[in-house]
């Protein structure tokens, strides 16, 4: 069994244990089996969750090669839920200092 040690967040997703149950299984697996198999999991989206059924659910017919392509796939079809606030980023500024200021003020 893969251990994440608590990093089973990817691009503003919470795969949580789902994503170790992923790294477990036997590709390729079809859209059909997972959603049989995991379908009502739960995936963290910011301040929300839905189930992998309601995202993954209107891909249609889809066969995964790797646990990497289910989590692709996921993080392609959340809603702007899972990155947070908008046009927002925790990194701060521009590292880049403008001629003639005085930063230390």
């Amino acid at each position: 069994m893969t251990t994440n040690q608590g990093d089973d967040r990817e691009q503003g997703v919470e795969f949580g244990p789902l994503a170790d149950d992923l790294e477990d299984e036997e590709y390729p697996m079809d859209l059909e089996t997972l959603l049989e198999r995991y379908g009502d999991r739960e995936l963290g989206l910011g301040d929300d969750t839905a189930t992998l059924r309601t995202v993954l659910g209107s891909q249609g017919e889809v066969t995964y090669e790797s646990a990497d392509d289910v989590r692709q796939s996921i993080i392609g079809m959340v809603s702007d839920e899972a990155i947070g606030r908008k046009n927002y980023s925790d990194r701060g500024g521009s590292t880049i200092a403008e001629e003639g200021t005085d930063e230390s003020a």
